[in-house]
């Protein structure tokens, strides 16, 4: 019995390939063109960087720590700190853009805090940025 399973089994599955690849082999060729087309797409999306370009931020931090130190005396305080505050943004931005270490998100108003700007300033020229 095993010999006459075995030599139906043979022709058998010969055949549903012989049936099949045609049909399976045109559907491949319609889905290839598609299939590339949403690699490249996904391969260019993992290539863009995730934030604005390194430049940019640079000329950003420049441009927004120097409004910070032209404020005159008698600016209203809210200005200030969300000017302030716009400047420790750009500053962890930047360190995500070039992978420097900061703890400003964690690192409560004052003196302890204007120590990490300046280290992080720094630390981000050391990493090539011009920064103030």
């Amino acid at each position: 019995m095993a010999d006459a399973t075995g030599s139906v089994a043979g022709p058998l599955v010969l055949f549903a390939v012989v049936s099949l690849a045609p049909s399976a082999l045109f559907w491949c060729a319609l889905r290839v063109p598609a299939l590339y087309r949403w690699l490249c797409e996904h391969r260019r999306e993992r290539l863009r960087p995730a934030g604005p370009p390194v430049e940019r931020l640079s000329a950003d931090l420049r441009r927004v720590h120097r409004q910070l130190a032209s404020y005159p005396p008698g600016t209203p305080a809210a200005r200030r700190i969300g000017t302030r505050q716009a400047y420790d943004e750009l500053l962890q931005t930047a360190c995500r853009a070039v992978g420097v270490e900061h703890r400003l998100d964690s690192t409560p108003e004052g003196i302890d805090r204007d120590l990490e700007r300046l280290r992080i300033e720094e630390s981000l020229r050391r990493e090539g940025l011009a920064v103030p």
